[in-house]
């Protein structure tokens, strides 16, 4: 029987800046089609700019339409970032965590199977700030640290299988700061699946 797996998140998830592959949800998509040992279905969710708040608008009716087995968060970069001074975040980090309690919660209603992908680090010379935004705004790694904790912290408390991404990439690895390239996607990917086979999540 077939199983859907729906990955939601931001730009990252989606597969900004790699043409060559897609990203790393397109890469994952590949590998469990070519292979026959799997029957999976997977779903990008993952929109561009999207934070907590956005995502929970739109949760649960794309998961209705999908009604996926498997659950997959990968957000929380863009509720780091802030606009002008690190006291205006786009989301606090106690609204953060709320948001991640709300959207498991939710998630709960639609699969039992439901885990964690933590954020990646940026190179913060070319978004301090961010040059394609008419704002001010900011990320650093600093405060992806405290997002990334907190996402660690709500794992935890839930139960939930959750993977450390902080240190898995390189300046060398990043386009323009923020998004991962193509070697940087193929990275995520191989962690990624290794992560959910490792699991037993698929």
């Amino acid at each position: 029987m077939e199983q859907t797996i729906c990955i939601f998140g931001d730009s990252i998830t989606w597969g900004a800046v790699d043409p060559e592959n897609g990203g790393w949800v397109a890469q994952l998509r590949r590998y469990f089609e070519t292979n026959g040992d799997y029957d999976i279905a997977v779903y990008n969710q993952g929109v561009s700019g999207d934070n907590t708040d956005d995502l929970l608008a739109r949760f649960k009716v794309e998961c209705a339409a999908r009604e996926p087995q498997i659950i997959i968060f990968a957000i929380g970069i863009n509720d780091s970032q802030y606009i002008k001074t690190k006291d205006n975040p786009r989301v606090s980090l106690e609204k953060f965590k709320n948001n991640l309690v709300e959207l498991i919660n939710q998630a709960k209603k639609f699969s039992d199977t439901i885990a964690f992908i933590g954020l990646t680090k940026v190179e913060e010379e070319k978004l301090m700030p961010i040059p394609w935004s008419t704002e001010e705004k900011f990320y650093d790694n600093d405060n992806i640290a405290k997002y990334n904790a907190v996402i660690k912290k709500v794992s935890s408390e839930n139960n939930l299988p959750f993977l450390n991404l902080l240190d898995l990439l390189e300046l060398s690895d990043l386009d323009d700061g923020l998004h991962p390239n193509s070697n940087g996607h193929k990275k995520m990917f191989l962690k990624i699946k290794e992560f959910l086979l490792t699991n037993k999540i698929v």
